[in-house]
């Protein structure tokens, strides 16, 4: 049985975490790259594709509220050593992306993307969809842009 440190105790009562997506690539996932210094350090390390989304809600809980949102760092997971692809499964299903990735701008300047992927019970291609959905942030400037397509 795991014993979990929650850190509901260092936040006080009444206390509500809902960054925008901004703020959660211009201020939190930027200094999480960068090694610096969160002013309040409620968003947790885990290790995403060792646990199942449902054992996020205990994990990952902020405050005293309950909640229907959680966030946390995760580092990306390579389905190959040598490859580019992510792997994205969990021992009791998989995440799947869907969706285009949407821009997250910071005064006009392109600072990240945010990728939307669903969770799927099973294997791949019979997994079974259910309502669990994540939103993955990463960090991206304009130098480093993937080109966007245009519709004429």
């Amino acid at each position: 049985m795991d014993i979990i440190d929650h850190q509901s105790s260092c936040v006080p009562p009444g206390f509500r975490f809902h960054p925008t997506d901004e703020e959660l690539v211009g201020y939190y996932l930027r200094k999480k790259v960068a090694s610096q210094k969160i002013d309040l350090d409620v968003i947790r390390d885990i290790d995403l594709y060792r646990i199942e989304p449902w054992d996020l809600i205990e994990r990952c809980r902020i405050g005293y509220e309950e909640q229907n949102e959680w966030y946390f760092f995760s580092h990306k997971d390579k389905k190959y050593p040598t490859g580019t692809r992510t792997n994205r499964a969990t021992m009791a299903g998989f995440w799947k992306a869907t969706g285009r990735d949407k821009a997250v701008y910071e005064k006009q300047r392109l600072i990240g993307m945010r990728k939307t992927l669903v969770f799927y019970k099973g294997r791949a291609p019979n997994g079974k969809k259910t309502d669990w959905i994540m939103h993955e942030y990463r960090l991206e400037s304009e130098e480093n842009a993937p080109p966007q397509a245009s519709k004429f």
